[in-house]
């Protein structure tokens, strides 16, 4: 007997989709309210040293978010191959944009204190509000487009095959998608810029980060409506749990409000959607009583809701086809061998701690209020 045959093969997948999906929520909490940050820049910072306050609350961190987007991005390419391959060759422009949108932060933040020009900073001011709505807008979309169906199919050999353009990924409902992702981080941010800034910024945060809480409110509220009445995606009786991973072994039909067949059988997943709401709903209660660290505990709740219910009511598929639903990828045939999710597995167990613990370091190391006071007596090691 195998070490790998230790956990069989339907309870790898299971486990990595979980995993997956873990690595996406940390992302969008903690790479989210410094997206939120940028976003709110234009809004809550009207003098350069306000700027100067927002960028250095989270100088010294939002390199180190970005370490789940690249965990999730590298997981994805280990764990579930064909995942990885049809949806960065068929998101190809949209993710290039993504990623030039988030090359903007560095180059923002290296560069943007090289030169006192007031018109110098203001560019990379406004380069530093693209990197975080871009980004947000676009995450947002690829979700609306998940939900929908993405037109590619994969034929006898493998391959696969997309058949949109870029244009073609901003529909009405990917588009609502898109814009409840930039709501959602941008009262993400607002409650972080209440627990780390003072004065006239923390102010302005109060009521941008509540106006984004209220618009997180309604249009996911509207997303759910769309949903539940939008055509999608079931899986065939002969779908087959721990075979190979072939796609091509499966049935898939469309049916209207397909996607609430998980939380009709499955009760306790209306959890999700319900932290997306009460989360959203707290961060506004907190607000208004002016605790900035449970306000900031409530959204981030709110946001790992709101991420976790699309990929709740779509399991067990990752990726669904509207070009040939059969094509369409999903949890039991799109993984790695056992041996590779096994392994790993193995390497999530021993790295993953390590990197919580770091993390949760930095974080104890670079607590404090970000203030004019702190700003001028560092002024040239600072953003």
């Amino acid at each position: 007997m195998s070490i790998a045959s230790l956990i069989d093969y339907e309870t790898l997948r299971i486990i990595w989709w979980l995993l997956l999906g873990v690595l996406l929520i940390g992302f969008a909490v903690m790479d989210g309210f410094d997206l939120g940050v940028g976003i709110l820049m234009p809004y809550a910072a009207r003098t350069d040293m306000e700027r100067r306050i927002m960028l250095n609350s989270i100088g010294p961190i939002w390199e180190g978010n970005q370490v789940w987007f690249i965990l999730g991005g590298g997981s994805i390419f280990a764990a579930w191959p064909m995942v990885y391959a049809t949806a960065f060759s068929g998101f190809y422009l949209a993710m290039l944009i993504i990623l030039l949108a988030l090359i903007l932060r560095p180059v923002g933040f290296d560069y943007r204190n090289k030169i006192e020009d007031p018109r110098w900073r203001r560019w990379w001011d406004t380069a530093l509000f693209i990197a975080g709505f871009v980004p947000s807008l676009v995450f947002g979309v690829a979700v609306g487009n998940l939900l929908q169906g993405v037109p590619f199919r994969i034929d006898d050999t493998m391959r696969p095959f997309y058949d949109g353009g870029l244009f073609g990924l901003f529909t009405p409902f990917t588009l609502l998608c898109g814009l409840t992702s930039v709501a959602m981080v941008t009262m993400h941010g607002g409650q972080y810029l209440q627990l780390k800034t003072g004065g006239i910024v923390s102010e302005r945060a109060r009521v941008g980060g509540s106006v984004a809480a209220l618009a997180t409110i309604a249009l996911f509220a509207a997303g759910g409506v769309i949903v539940m009445d939008m055509e999608g995606f079931r899986l065939g009786a002969d779908a087959v749990r721990d075979g190979p991973s072939d796609p091509l072994l499966k049935t898939v039909t469309r049916e209207s409000g397909a996607w609430l067949a998980s939380f009709r059988a499955n009760p306790w997943m209306w959890i999700a959607p319900g932290l997306g709401f009460a989360g959203a709903l707290g961060a506004l209660a907190m607000t208004a009583l002016r605790w900035p660290a449970l306000g900031f505990v409530s959204s981030a709740l709110s946001v790992f809701g709101i991420v976790a219910t699309p990929g709740l009511a779509m399991f067990p598929f990752i990726m669904p086809s509207r070009l040939d639903p059969r094509s369409s990828l999903t949890v039991w045939d799109s993984s790695s061998s056992h041996l590779t999710l096994f392994v790993m597995l193995i390497a999530a167990i021993i790295f993953m701690p390590i990197i919580i613990a770091y993390t949760s370091w930095v974080y104890r190391v670079v607590k404090g209020e970000i203030n004019e006071k702190f700003i001028k007596e560092n002024d040239h090691t600072l953003y």
